[in-house]
């Protein structure tokens, strides 16, 4: 699939989680494009493979762009950036888990990321009108 096709999917599949979930991840756009499947995920998520993207079925260059264009059609969708800790399931210590191969704190940055709307509500204790993430 090249470049363009990638971004016109990435572009309806934004559209589509937000409003299925009201949220945009990463992982949920690599697992819609069969790029990671649930098996590997799980096995990622319980710590038994080093990093995600030992996992995924698509090259490092392909896997940068996707967060590229999940970020500039998050941007172009007025949603709000969130950093998410993924940490390890299961029992024992919780670690943090790790995207890339390399560690590198931007690259870990930009997988970890999370993409939602803000949604405005009365505060009932101060009837102040505030943000409130959609998903909450």
């Amino acid at each position: 699939m090249n470049n363009l096709d990638l971004e016109k999917k990435i572009n309806t599949m934004c559209h589509d989680l937000i409003e299925q979930k009201g949220i945009v991840t990463t992982i949920d756009v690599l697992l819609n494009l069969n790029y990671l499947t649930k098996e590997d995920l799980d096995s990622w998520r319980f710590g038994k493979i080093p990093y995600l993207e030992k996992v995924c079925q698509v090259n490092l260059k392909k896997l940068s762009t996707i967060n590229r264009l999940i970020k500039k059609t998050s941007k172009q969708m007025n949603l709000k950036p969130s950093w998410t800790a993924y940490n390890k399931y299961g029992r024992g210590v919780k670690t943090r888990l790790i995207f890339s191969k390399s560690g590198d704190e931007n690259i870990e940055k930009e997988y970890a990321t999370h993409y939602f709307v803000l949604a405005k509500y009365k505060n009932n204790r101060t009837n102040d009108i505030v943000d409130k993430p959609a998903n909450l």
